[in-house]
């Protein structure tokens, strides 16, 4: 720490780095440093992810499926056994008439000797029906003494997970930090004006995390407490001031003008074997608009899977390759780039246009090749992964940038692009592509910073995908469904998507699946990618899939933004109750490319939830990329969850886009008044909750 910020530390206690906490070695403060937790700030706003209410014990007669609860009772029997993996049961009881069991599998010969028949313990957490009554899996407990333990005064936080940190040393340290919050008057930054009846920043703080016994429980695990909206608006508003100010910075910039009279896109328009759609042709014009002028564009183009986005930006290249410029395209994959490839080379070299292809996988003298024709000017199209930004790639006069799938990328890598075009004072254009739609309210905070087009119209002769909603107990017909379709020469994807804190049971849940698979359908060729794999052994599958070398593809669902497979027809998804509509929209995308009819199969585990039922109805009933993203903001439930958060959406400590969406016409004209009324207040409030970020939010 230098000597500024050391005085900064003294003045704002929020800066005081973790070291000063008691238990808080360099090796500890390292581990909370790699989950961004550096300075007492960072835990006072490391908000808890649930409570536990161990305030009052529930007897076990009144338990109840699905709810939380604290037993106290005593050990009658315990069991240990082993099939498929090591079990053990303990059965309790309390005499209030009902039974409960205690199930582990995961545990050490340690914790067995502690449960003897007769010691008595208190046990949290949700019961589930089981084969002899209820039971509890993996309970939090604890043995309890002949002395009276008394029960907790305070609803218990539940923090994020930090790696290497255990629960109850996260819950000591953010204790520790909520000791040394400063007064109102040092703390708070918004107006008394602006605050219109909310708490003071310090009273949500200290709500949130220590609410009392008889606080809303339902409210807190929804996001909805008021505590909790008081510190969702002062984050939406600096992220809001956040983007509004690199909006403003970037506009100071100069970009090369690509104004042209469009001889290059005349000449690709008329050897298309399709004419561009209406939503093309509109999203087109407004490209060529903002290119014309010498001040940077920066457009989220939005569409739906297969909605044409590469042939709009293969339109924008040319315009600039037209005035002289290079054009570089990035995608997050080697097989998604891959396909950008293959499309713009058939499009451009037609044309003269020399496109050059940069990937982790372009070794000796073919990188050294494509290095020097960047660098010469010759490759006037680059496409390729994150390689594009490495040190040694050097542009000749890079005039636009084309990311794909924008949100697979961190912030630093986009802005690294830009730098590469920064010449001669002049940035490049930056055009953002993603297949993930957006309501229209969201999209409009979320990329404050950016105009947002959507090409919101599929070009015709796409192949409808029928999507059907299947009960899992339905699985034996799915599988010979597949050995039909295999042998009729298509292929399929099969998704495993089981939700867990860890990607390690994702990984397995796929794993057993592909050997079920495998098993049951002797002759089709399977293949299995998950998240856990290296990088190079998910490509060579993928590739093998893309090839037509397999005929069924079992995965999680990194598949989700993915390789064009015409072939493949058929696309099971498993737990489809657990997803969002976002992403099952998604997942279903990658089918329905080629001319086969083709089907998208939900497999869902019952009982479903009302939520549930709605969101499968709603897949049944619509392949509108963007209609499906309303309901999913209008479906959205207190407390239900979302099974993965909307994509491409920036990340937030407390708020949530899709939750907080009402808030957002307040935060507007928040921002407005304290930009205007108290800028200083403004800059503190973007440096509390965006910090050194701030720089990368229009990258």
């Amino acid at each position: 720490m230098n000597a500024v910020s050391s005085a900064r530390a003294m003045l704002d206690p929020a800066q005081v780095p973790l070291t000063v906490l008691s238990g808080v070695g360099a090796r500890t403060a390292e581990k909370l440093a790699a989950r961004g937790i550096g300075s007492l700030q960072d835990l006072w706003l490391l908000l808890p992810r649930q409570y536990e209410d161990r305030t009052r014990l529930t007897p076990m007669r009144d338990l109840r499926p699905g709810m939380p609860a604290q037993v106290e009772a005593t050990v009658e029997a315990v069991e240990r056994g082993f099939r498929y993996r090591p079990m053990l049961k303990v059965a309790i009881g309390d005499g209030s008439g009902g039974t409960l069991v205690l199930r582990f599998f995961h545990f050490r010969a340690a914790q067995v000797a502690q449960f003897a028949v007769g010691v008595r313990l208190r046990a949290f957490g949700t019961p589930r029906p089981g084969q002899h009554g209820l039971e509890i899996v993996h309970p939090s407990y604890r043995v309890l003494g002949d002395a009276e333990v008394a029960l907790d005064d305070q609803l218990e936080p539940v923090y994020p997970q930090v790696e290497g940190v255990g629960p109850a040393v996260v819950r000591r340290l953010v204790r520790q930090a909520l000791e040394r919050l400063p007064g109102d008057d040092a703390l708070e930054l918004l107006p008394a004006a602006l605050r219109d009846g909310m708490p003071s920043l310090r009273a949500a703080l200290l709500e949130v995390h220590r609410p009392a016994p008889d606080a809303d429980l339902g409210a807190l695990s929804a996001g909805q407490h008021p505590a909790q909206q008081r510190l969702a608006i002062e984050e939406l508003l600096a992220h809001h001031l956040s983007l509004r100010r690199q909006r403003i910075a970037l506009q100071q910039h100069r970009a090369p003008a690509c104004a042209g009279p469009g001889a290059l896109v005349e000449r690709l328009l008329d050897t298309l074997p399709f004419a561009l759609t209406g939503a093309q042709q509109r999203v087109f014009a407004q490209i060529r608009d903002d290119l014309r002028h010498p001040r940077p564009m920066l457009r989220l183009v939005q569409g739906d899977v297969g909605s044409g986005k590469t042939v709009v930006a293969a339109l924008a290249a040319l315009l600039a390759v037209e005035a002289g410029h290079q054009v570089a395209l990035m995608a997050p994959t080697e097989l998604l780039a891959e396909q950008h490839l293959v499309n713009l080379s058939g499009w451009l070299q037609p044309l003269g246009i020399e496109v050059a292809w940069l990937a982790g996988k372009v070794a000796g003298k073919a990188r050294v090749r494509a290095l020097e024709a960047i660098a010469d000017g010759r490759a006037r199209v680059v496409v390729g992964t994150h390689a594009l930004m490495q040190e040694g790639v050097r542009f000749h006069r890079l005039g636009l940038a084309i990311v794909d799938e924008q949100h697979r990328f961190g912030v630093h890598q986009r802005l690294a692009l830009r730098d590469k075009g920064a010449e001669g004072g002049l940035v490049p254009h930056q055009l953002v592509m993603t297949a993930t739609p957006i309501p229209r309210t969201l999209a409009m905070s979320a990329y404050a910073d950016l105009d947002v087009s959507a090409i919101d119209e599929l070009p015709p002769g796409r192949t409808p995908v029928q999507t059907v909603v299947l009960s899992a107990e339905r699985r034996s017909a799915l599988i010979e469904r597949i050995r039909a379709a295999c042998a009729e020469g298509r292929q399929a994807y099969w998704v495993c998507t089981l939700i867990d804190d860890s990607d390690e049971i994702v990984a397995q849940a796929a794993q057993t699946t592909f050997e079920l698979l495998q098993a049951a359908l002797p002759g089709v060729r399977v293949g299995l990618v998950h998240g856990r794999m290296k990088a190079a052994e998910k490509q060579a599958v993928m590739r093998a899939f893309k090839d037509g070398s397999l005929d069924l593809l079992v995965a999680t669902t990194v598949i989700e933004v993915g390789v064009d497979v015409p072939n493949a027809s058929l696309m099971i998804v498993e737990n489809a109750e657990r997803l969002g509509l976002a992403q099952l929209h998604q997942l279903r995308g990658r089918v329905g490319r080629g001319a086969n009819a083709s089907s998208c199969v939900l497999l869902y585990q019952s009982p479903l939830s009302a939520l549930a039922k709605q969101r499968l109805a709603t897949m049944r009933e619509t392949s509108d990329g963007f209609l499906i993203a309303e309901r999913d903001l209008a479906l959205r439930g207190p407390g239900e969850l979302l099974g993965t958060r909307q994509t491409g959406i920036a990340s937030f400590r407390v708020a949530d886009l899709l939750r907080d969406a009402g808030l957002l016409p307040r935060v507007h004209v928040m921002a407005e008044r304290l930009q205007a009324d108290a800028p200083d207040a403004a800059d503190r409030l973007v440096e509390r909750w965006v910090g050194g970020a701030s720089r990368f939010a229009s990258a």
